[in-house]
């Protein structure tokens, strides 16, 4: 059987269980492959390091010329993560006539035009199914399968970080501190777990689909996006309440006069698919012009899931379906965007808004007042009975708008926040109705 030579630059948790998969299956890789993968180099940044898995003596080094120097080596699964030096690398190794497998998502929102602009120069090939969603082949179905459609909105679950610190919230009562101990006890939250929690991991993925979805040029630090870090379990309860739950939701739909964008906390109805997904799972729901509605579900992260999906990605490329597909992927070298996102402030939605305010008549007319003046109608109100006595008493008083357009909405909250009658922050979020494509 014909054997291809292939090397891994990292060799961190993704990459140990790529070795795994090469090794442990590499009678089944060989057979999806019609051919043997075949691991001649691994580089690392710090060889004292250990490692859960043992290499041949000799496969493994610090020195990356011992594969950029290496002809026989065809295809490098690139696993380090950053922008620097990761970008500086990736380039390198396509400069030495590699094509590369990425799963580093990061570099990618940051670099990813350059980068693929420098492989088609260069006729080489980036293949990066891993770097969103994990094991869910969302980039290949994006690339390959949804070909003859025209996608018509991606709305998804792209943390699973949130994501289970929002189901511990929700199903069992731990406010977010105690929530966030826990995902990072169980190895789903980093340390410093900032990128996940305020949207930010999530949008880097949008910027990357959205670009091949749309050809939209968008940097991933251009979408509004809100984390779950200041999730109050009283939302929780109040969106269970009216039949929703309350999700960490990317949107890239298009719109008539362009692309929406954003990522925010959302109310979902319950019942639809993207409302029923739990723990550190993520999901992808896909609508096509032709194909109609498409849901993904899977792991989105964790070692053997990514490994999974990076080693698919190295049969792709070995056998020349990456290179394929990586010319037909124009949108990413267009200089000119194919859409432009659209201003956030002229999108439309419904609202689940949250006012915290004084126990007396009057004051649900004067929120509502506001409201009607910015354009905004009334759907529900939920208000219960205060609990103790006395003059100062505070109830919650939550609100459901019909369609509005989003700077309305901000503003109308903003005036709100003003009133003396209302004692705390204001809380709004957009809500996504049950429909067959959510």
């Amino acid at each position: 059987m014909q054997v291809t030579k292939v090397a891994l630059v990292g060799m961190g948790t993704v990459g140990t269980g790529v070795v795994r998969l090469l090794y442990d299956q590499g009678d089944r890789t060989a057979r999806h492959a019609g051919q043997i993968l075949w691991l001649e180099e691994v580089v690392v940044h710090d060889l004292k390091k250990g490692r859960e898995v043992q290499l041949p003596k000799g496969l493994i080094s610090d020195d990356l010329a011992r594969i950029t120097d290496n002809p026989e080596i065809k295809v490098v699964a690139h696993l380090v993560g950053g922008l620097e030096p990761a970008r500086t690398i990736l380039l390198q190794l396509l400069e030495a006539g590699k094509d590369v497998v990425t799963a580093n998502k990061a570099l990618l929102a940051e670099h990813g035009p350059e980068l693929f602009d420098r492989a088609r120069e260069l006729g080489r090939s980036i293949a990066f199914d891993a770097a969103v969603a994990g094991g869910i082949p969302i980039i290949t179905n994006i690339g390959q399968c949804f070909s003859a459609n025209q996608i018509q909105s991606l709305r998804g679950i792209l943390n699973g970080t949130s994501n289970f610190i929002v189901s511990q919230m929700e199903e069992q009562g731990a406010d977010y501190a105690a929530a966030l101990a826990e995902a990072q006890k169980r190895g789903f939250a980093e340390a410093d777990p900032t990128m996940d929690v305020d949207g930010s991991d999530a949008a880097q993925k949008l910027a990357i689909l959205a670009h091949l979805a749309f050809g939209a040029r968008v940097h991933w630090t251009e979408i509004p996006r809100v984390g779950i870090d200041k999730l109050d379990p009283a939302d929780l309860k109040y969106a269970k309440e009216l039949g929703y739950r309350i999700k960490l939701i990317a949107v890239a739909q298009l719109q008539p006069g362009g692309l929406e964008l954003h990522v925010s906390p959302t109310l979902v109805k319950v019942g639809t698919p993207l409302a029923e997904v739990r723990q550190a799972f993520n999901a992808i729901s896909v609508v096509g012009d032709a194909v109609g509605p498409v849901f993904f579900h899977g792991l989105g992260a964790g070692q053997m899931p990514t490994a999974s999906a990076v080693v698919a990605d190295m049969i792709d490329t070995a056998v020349g379906r990456t290179q394929i597909t990586f010319r037909t992927l124009e949108l990413w070298s267009q200089k000119e965007a194919a859409v432009k996102m659209l201003d956030h402030d002229e999108l439309t939605g419904r609202y689940y808004l949250r006012f915290t305010v004084e126990d007396r008549p009057g004051v649900l007319a004067e929120i509502a007042g506001v409201l009607g003046k910015h354009g905004i109608s009334i759907a529900s109100v939920i208000q219960h009975e205060a609990k103790g006595s006395g003059v100062n008493r505070v109830v919650p008083l939550v609100i459901m708008t019909y369609q509005a357009r989003e700077g309305d909405a901000r503003k109308a909250v903003e005036a709100i926040s003003q009133l003396t009658s209302v004692k705390a922050p204001c809380v709004r979020m957009r809500v996504l109705d049950g429909t067959s494509e959510s």
